[in-house]
């Protein structure tokens, strides 16, 4: 396989050298970290291909590490957490990452998990097109990853990058939230739909005129959720 470069954040040394003992033996590169303000100096110098990032870190948290990485990066981000409340895998699922690992886990699992979404990381970068969705007041550029409302620019995660897309890309087509989370997560993630919810709610604030009532991303009472607009181009 490709040597894919690993970024590996916790202030666990244990478990530092446990992680890069079995990606190295899988044929990874792996950088490491102890805390969130050295892994966002790391992450822009050596560019990995996948963060894995602890939550509970002196300095800078983890929740708040993948914050600042999705300022500038839309690297993938995998937690590796103690912390398996159903509102910590929202957040952390909301704040930009790709998947949610609780410890203990099995080492194999890990591989295979990061596998996973590298892999569909390559095909969604392999599949992008250079289009453009235009709508009363939103244009979405998936080349870019980027959406302008009202020709200012809003800054989304990487996730609400992808549902706003999503559903902008399937107009008046109704997803169920278990459905959107097949989709977004490509159903690496099993827990709490409730993640869903929190990720439109946020979106909403940040493309919507007005939040409390929706033009673009829509409820459907009892079913989910739908993007209605008519397309410009």
């Amino acid at each position: 396989m490709d040597k894919n470069k690993i970024l590996v954040v916790d202030d666990d040394s244990l478990i530092l050298n446990f992680i890069l003992e079995k990606l190295v033996s899988e044929g990874f590169q792996v950088i490491i970290a102890s805390n969130g303000k050295d892994a966002l100096e790391l992450c822009r110098q050596f560019k990995p291909n996948l963060v894995l990032l602890d939550v509970m870190m002196p300095v800078m948290d983890g929740f708040k590490t993948c914050t600042k990485i999705r300022e500038f990066s839309s690297v993938p981000i995998i937690f590796l957490s103690a912390k398996n409340e159903p509102e910590d895998r929202v957040l952390g699922l909301t704040c930009g990452s790709d998947d949610y690992i609780t410890k203990p886990f099995d080492s194999n699992e890990l591989v295979l998990r990061i596998k996973a979404v590298l892999k569909r990381t390559e095909s969604g970068h392999m599949n992008i097109q250079r289009e453009i969705l235009k709508f009363s007041s939103l244009v979405i550029n998936l080349a870019s990853r980027t959406v302008t409302r009202n020709q200012q620019e809003v800054e989304l995660t990487a996730k609400e990058f992808d549902l706003l897309w999503f559903l902008a890309s399937n107009p008046e087509r109704v997803f169920t939230r278990e459905q959107l989370i097949y989709h977004i997560w490509n159903s690496d993630y099993y827990g709490d739909n409730t993640v869903v919810t929190m990720l439109v709610k946020r979106l909403r604030e940040k493309v919507e005129e007005d939040p409390s009532n929706p033009t673009y991303v829509k409820t459907v009472r009892g079913v989910g959720y739908k993007f209605s607009d008519v397309v410009e181009i």
